[in-house]
This record gives structure tokens, sequence and C-alpha cells, in this order.
């Protein structure tokens, strides 16, 4: 087909590969073929019928802006003839539809194909769960991020192979010291939820002495597995997600010792020895958490990308798992789908606050809340905010929004969960690996080769991105173009637990692990 059509009531498509003025074109539901007035790259917007000056401009079924002028049939539709309609506050209410994926569901005709139930993970002493075994070094301050690597260094020259982990990953950031209020909490939950992290089999917190991140603060933040004499606390700070065993976990300040390097290897020794019997067993598909987000987003984002990992969520809840979506301003314009998912007036309720508290964080600022999507979206093929938006929060599927947590906190509920974060890729990407994501599937049409501290599954959405950038992507999602969902999404599934299983993603592949921390205030 040359064009996609994404629902009946649509008054654009989007082109399917690059077309030519005075091509005709073959568009679903319509019983002639539409002859071109502008040229159109694969991913951008087609009208398929004339849209006055000041009409809504349908995609997805929705509004994705006005027409700045006449429009007729055949014209590109894009930035010079659409324009955002964002602006003050909507009043919501709660109209629930009926076809929400519900955790724990039966499974659909689409995934009959799909017969494994497990997986292969670490069931941690904690009690939770993770796919890889890797050592993580958190330094609690930037200045002793080319310490850490040093210790790194010395550690895999010791220990030819990563001794007994998969992978040592080391956590830079430049924060740490000098942070006030918001942003030093923020700081010191997110490298918290790293040191807790079920993918992790072994972990050296890192400090300097002198920083406002104190070691002992940190620490004391955190529950020692076993150590709390009341087990319903045990249960709280699990649910908190901030629980350790202290043989998984050591604490080291610099300033302190006598020999920083000796005293690492010492520490890294202990923790290498606590891991070297550990082995994946088979645990069920509900105790999996994944995340999903996209970037570099093109006009086939929303087309091939983010409705199959929407199908995956949908596949993953159905089993009882978690799936975690995030970058909020990218919900902005698609807001109300998503509150037509919540489980129950109250979830609403936290979904209406969410959207309101970020557009206030933007005006709080003076920003405009409609500037997103960025120039390279832009260049492929995204006009509005809402366009962008409408593409986004497909990655959930139809999966019943369950919960809505802060920033930094854990996903608890089985379902959808939506979490507080920026749509910056790498603040997101983070955000989700910290929200207890033992992966996270990240959709892209640009390309990205960014990978977080968990792994990160990159889905193209094209063919011309697979093979000019194959040291990026996991999965083609491009077939979609010609194939059909029912065709794709069993090879998609297969392949998702393939790594979560253990196969390595890309982004380990090339060692791409970052983390970047949301920041919101002054800097002493």
């Amino acid at each position: 087909m040359d064009t996609i059509r994404l629902d009946p009531k649509d008054t654009v498509v989007v082109a399917s590969r690059d077309f030519s003025k005075g091509d005709s074109v073959e568009v679903e539901g319509l019983d002639s073929a539409v002859t071109l007035l502008d040229d159109v790259q694969r991913g951008h917007k087609i009208a398929i019928q004339d849209i006055g000056e000041g009409a809504q401009i349908i995609k997805y079924g929705y509004s994705i802006g006005h027409a700045k002028a006449d429009i007729p049939k055949g014209s590109w539709v894009h930035t010079h003839n659409c324009k955002s309609n964002l602006g003050p506050d909507l009043t919501y209410s709660y109209e629930p539809v009926d076809d929400r994926v519900k955790p724990g569901s039966k499974l659909t005709a689409s995934d009959a194909g799909v017969s494994r139930r497990t997986f292969q993970g670490y069931r941690r002493s904690t009690g939770k769960v993770g796919i890889r075994n890797d050592l993580y070094i958190v330094p609690t301050v930037g200045c002793i991020n080319s310490l850490c690597d040093n210790i790194a260094a010395n550690f895999k020259e010791a220990h030819p192979g990563n001794g007994s982990f998969d992978s040592v990953i080391i956590t830079h950031h430049p924060y740490g010291c000098s942070q006030l209020g918001g942003d030093h909490e923020m700081t010191k939950r997110l490298l918290q939820d790293i040191s807790t992290h079920a993918n992790a089999g072994g972990v050296l917190v890192v400090g300097l002495g002198c920083e406002n991140n104190q070691i002992d603060e940190f620490a004391a933040g955190l529950s020692c597995c076993g150590e709390s004499e009341d087990p319903g606390e045990v249960i709280r700070d699990l649910k908190d997600g901030l629980v350790y065993d202290d043989a998984r976990v050591k604490f080291m300040v610099c300033q302190e010792s006598d020999d920083e390097y000796e005293t690492a290897e010492q520490l890294l020794d202990e923790l290498n020895l606590a891991a070297a019997h550990d082995q994946r067993e088979s645990i069920p598909l509900n105790e999996l958490t994944v995340g999903v987000k996209c970037g570099g987003s093109d006009g086939l984002s929303g087309v091939t990308a983010n409705p199959l990992v929407g199908k995956f969520a949908e596949f993953l809840v159905r089993e009882g798992g978690k799936v975690v979506l995030t970058e909020v301003p990218e919900m902005f314009g698609a807001e109300q789908v998503l509150m037509s998912q919540a489980k129950d007036e109250k979830t609403f309720t936290e979904v209406v606050d969410l959207i309101k508290n970020f557009k206030d964080y933007f005006r709080r600022y003076r920003q405009p809340i409609g500037e997103n999507p960025s120039p390279g979206n832009k260049a492929g093929g995204i006009t509005t905010l809402e366009d962008k938006s409408l593409g986004c929060i497909r990655k959930g599927g139809k999966c019943e929004v369950v919960d809505v947590i802060p920033y930094g906190h854990p996903a608890t509920e089985p379902g959808l969960t939506l979490l507080q974060s920026p749509g910056n890729d790498l603040v997101s990407s983070s955000a989700l690996a910290s929200a207890g994501c033992n992966i996270v599937l990240f959709t892209t049409g640009r390309g990205n080769p960014y990978g977080t501290y968990v792994p990160t599954f990159k889905v193209a959405t094209n063919e011309p991105l697979v093979q000019k950038h194959s040291r990026w992507i996991d999965f083609n999602a491009g077939r979609l173009l010609n194939e059909s969902m029912d065709e794709v999404l069993p090879d998609f599934i297969a392949d998702v637990l393939e790594a979560v299983n253990g196969k390595t993603t890309r982004n380990e592949d090339y060692g791409m692990h970052e983390i970047a921390i949301f920041k919101d205030g002054i800097t002493e």
C-alpha cells in the first residue's frame, strides 16, 4: 500500500515511501487514487480531502492540530500549513473504554503461537528478580567518575571476562554535590535505585567524603534485607524498592581510605566471590518489568514500532507482568486516551494531576507547552506535539492504566504504570530503569545509539535505518509496512524474550551504558 490510514475518520494518511509531485497514490477507504500536489517524503502526511483554514486535521482518529490555511486534497501536510491546538488546560471527565487489556486477562488469538510463559532470570535474596548479573560501580558524586573508571579497569584486568559478572557498568553523572532541595534528593534517590536494582549481582557505592551526598546518609536510606526485626518494615521497604543484600552491596569512602584502589579491590573481590555461583532459573513472566519509550522518532514511529511495542505490552500485561510508560510531555495532546484507559476514577485523577503538574512545570519556567517536537522529529514527518504524542502513547497499547508513580519510585502493580519524567531520552530511560524495569524497549525512526544501565532494546521504525545503523538496532519493525501484525508480533516477542533470557542487546555489545538525572533547580 502506498499510504497508511490509521483510522477511518482520518483526513490525512502517512506516506509509506517517498513520492513526487504528480504521483497518484492509493488510499484505503477511497474509491480513487489521490494525485499529489507536492513532493512527499516517507513518514510525512498527505491530505486525502480538502481541509479548510481553521479546520481540524485528523490522524489516529484524533486532532493533531488545525489548518493554518486552506489545504487542498493531495497536499503535503506539515509545519507550513498545520498548527498545534495546545494551550490552556482542559477539563477532563472519566470516560473509561471497554477494550482495556487488564492484568492476567485471557490471551488473544494473536498470542496463541507463544507458548513460553516463563523467563530465565536471577531471583535475589531481596525477593526481586533480575535478568542480568552485572556489576555496578556507583559514584555518589561526579568528582570521582574517572577514579571509578580506574577501579573498574583494575577489576577487569584482575578478572578477565568480567569475573562472575555479565558486564561492569560505571554510572557516571555530574551531580552529588552543590545541589539544593529537590535536586539533591532526586540525585540521591536515583543512585539508591541503581544500587538496589535487581539486574545487579554486585554493587560498589563509592563516595569521595566531602560531598553533599554522604555515604552514611545514602546507606541509611536503604534497608538491608534480614536486618529488620519487623517483617512488615522489610515488606514496606521492598515495595519502595530500596532494599539490599549486604553481601551484594558494598560502600567505600575514598578520603577515609589510605589506598582507595586497594580498598576497592578488596570489596570487589568479595562481591565477585558472592556472585560466583549465581544461576538463572525459570521465573513466571508476571515477575518481569518492562519500560517502553521512543527517541529520535519519525512519522512511522506511531505506525510501526510503537504499535508493535504496544502489542508486546498487551501480551505481557495479560501474563500479569508490569509495563512502565513515561515521557510525560509526549502525552500532551493524547492524555485523554490514557485517561480513558485508567482502571478507576482514583487512577484517572492521578493521570489528570500528572499532566497538569507537568504543564505547570513548563509554565513555571515560562516555556511553551507545545515546543516539542524536535528538528529531527519534524524532518521525519512529525508535525505537532499532538501528532507525536498520539504516536508515542501507542507503546502502551490498550493496557489498563493501574498506577501513576513519582520520579525515582518503583512500579509495583501488574499492568501499565505511568511514570513522572520528562521526554529527554537519557533522563527518561534512566528513570525507567530506576523504576525497576529489567529492560527498556526503545523505538526509533531517526536512529539513536544510547543505552542506559539496563539492556536497552532498540526497535527501528523503518528498513533503511536498520541497513544504515545495524550496530544500533535489535529489531526491524519496518516489516509492518509489508507484513501483518500477526506475522511480526511472534518474532518480536521471541526476540525480546531472548534478550530477557540473556542474549545481549546492541547497547550491551558496544558497552553503551549511561545515566542522566533529572535536574530542576539551581547549583551552588
